[in-house]
C-alpha cells in the first residue's frame, strides 16, 4: 500500500460564444449526438494562466479526443446577471454541458440547475447556493474542490530544502478558502522541511499578504518589491495575475543581479519567469491540475458516469495537485520531497482540519 501511495506523491510532484464579449464557436460541423460543451469564462481572460486558461485547455483536449464540439463565452461583467445570461446564450445554442470555474459562479448556478433542467453543470472550486448561506447541488450539476493545501505543503518543502535559510512570504489575491489553503499548506511545508531536513527557513506574518484582487498586476509587483526589499528571498504567489507582477518584479531585480524567486500556481509557470537562456525566477509551481480534471469530468459525461447531486475532491491520491519540479529546483533535493508523504496525508489534514474551522466555516 506505501507502494501504491508513493507512486502517487511522485506522480504528483514531478509533473505536476454567440453573443457576448467574445467566444470560440465550432458548432458549424454538428453532429446529431455529439456532446456540446460550453465554458464560460470567470475573471480574466481565457489565457490567464490560470482556472479559465486551464479549464479550456481540458476542453480542448477532450475536443481532439473525444470528439466533442466545444464553445466559451467571456461576459461582459462578474455579476450573476452577466453569468446567467452566458448560461442562456450557450444552452439556446445547444451547449448544455457547462463548466464554469471558480465560486463567483456559484449563485449563478445555483439558479441555473434548476432552471435548465435538462442541461448539466460543473462548478469547479465552488459549490451552489442562493447567497445566504443554503447550498444545493441538483442531480445536474458536479461541485468540484482541490486538495490545494497539499500542493502548498509541497511548495513549501521545496523551496525550503532548495535555498536552505532565509525568509519566505506568500502573497493571496482574494482571501478565500482556495487561496487560503495554499498559505496553510504551504506553511506547514516549511515548518515541516526545517523540523526533518534541517533547513532554517522562516515566513513572517508581515510576509504573508491577501491582495484582494486576482487581476491587479501592478499591485502584485508593488507588493512583491515591498517583500523583497524586507530580503524576502522567495514568494509564493497563488493570484491569478496579481502573480503576474509578482513574477515581473522578480525578473527586473534578478537581471540586476539579485537573487530572487517565485513559486507559481495552478499551473506550470516556468515559462512566464525566462528572463535570459531559458533561466526563470519561478523556482517551482503548486499545480492544480484543472485541465485533466475538466477532460476527465467530460469523459464521464460521455461514458454516462456523470455524477451528479455530489461534490467531488481531486487530491494528491489521484494526481490531481502537487509541484513542478523547474530547474531552479535541484534534482539531488527531490527525494526529500517524496518522503513527506505521510504527512500531507495525514498529520496535515488533522491540523487544516482545525484551522478551516476556527477560520472559514
Amino acid at each position: 500500500m506505501k507502494k501504491k501511495i508513493v507512486a502517487l506523491v511522485l506522480s504528483a510532484l514531478m509533473v505536476t460564444g454567440l453573443v457576448g464579449c467574445g467566444s470560440n464557436d465550432d458548432s458549424s460541423t454538428s453532429g446529431e449526438g455529439v456532446l456540446k460543451v460550453g465554458m464560460i469564462t470567470n475573471s480574466g481572460t481565457i489565457d490567464d494562466k490560470s482556472f479559465n486558461q486551464g479549464t479550456w485547455e481540458g476542453i480542448m483536449e477532450a475536443g481532439e479526443k473525444l470528439g466533442i464540439e466545444k464553445n466559451y463565452m467571456q461576459p461582459t461583467g462578474e455579476t450573476e446577471a452577466n453569468y446567467l445570461t452566458e448560461i442562456q446564450n450557450l444552452y439556446d445554442s445547444g451547449y448544455k454541458f457547462i463548466l464554469t470555474p471558480g465560486y463567483k459562479f456559484e449563485t449563478a448556478i445555483h439558479k441555473a440547475q434548476d432552471q435548465y433542467k435538462d442541461a448539466k453543470f460543473v462548478l469547479i472550486d465552488g459549490k451552489p447556493n442562493d447567497g445566504n448561506g443554503n447550498y444545493s447541488i441538483a442531480d445536474n450539476t458536479v461541485a468540484i474542490y482541490f486538495a490545494e493545501e497539499q500542493g502548498g505543503f509541497a511548495a513549501g518543502v521545496a523551496a525550503a530544502v532548495e535555498l536552505q535559510t532565509g525568509d519566505l512570504g506568500f502573497i493571496g489575491g482574494m482571501e478565500l478558502p482556495a487561496v487560503q489553503k495554499f498559505n496553510y499548506g504551504f506553511q506547514q511545508g516549511i515548518a515541516y522541511a526545517n523540523e526533518k531536513y534541517g533547513t532554517n527557513v522562516t515566513i513572517k506574518e508581515e510576509n504573508i499578504v491577501y491582495s484582494g484582487s486576482f487581476s491587479d498586476t501592478a499591485l502584485g509587483q508593488q507588493l512583491a518589491a515591498q517583500m523583497y526589499d524586507r530580503g524576502v528571498k522567495a514568494i509564493f504567489a497563488a493570484a491569478g495575475g496579481v502573480g503576474t507582477g509578482v513574477i515581473t518584479e522578480a525578473k527586473t531585480r534578478v537581471v540586476n543581479g539579485e537573487e530572487v524567486w517565485v513559486i507559481g500556481v495552478d499551473s506550470d509557470q516556468y515559462d512566464d519567469g525566462i528572463y535570459e537562456d531559458n533561466k526563470s525566477v519561478v523556482l517551482t509551481s503548486a499545480i492544480k491540475k484543472i485541465d485533466e480534471t475538466a477532460y476527465q469530468i467530460i469523459e464521464s459525461e460521455i461514458n454516462g458516469e456523470f455524477k451528479g447531486g455530489q461534490v467531488l475532491r481531486f487530491d494528491i491520491k489521484n494526481d490531481a495537485v502537487g509541484i513542478r519540479l523547474c530547474s531552479g529546483i535541484e534534482r539531488e533535493n527531490a527525494h526529500k520531497f517524496y518522503k513527506s508523504q505521510g504527512y500531507i496525508e495525514n498529520k496535515l489534514q488533522k491540523n487544516l482540519k482545525k484551522i478551516l474551522i476556527l477560520n472559514i466555516l
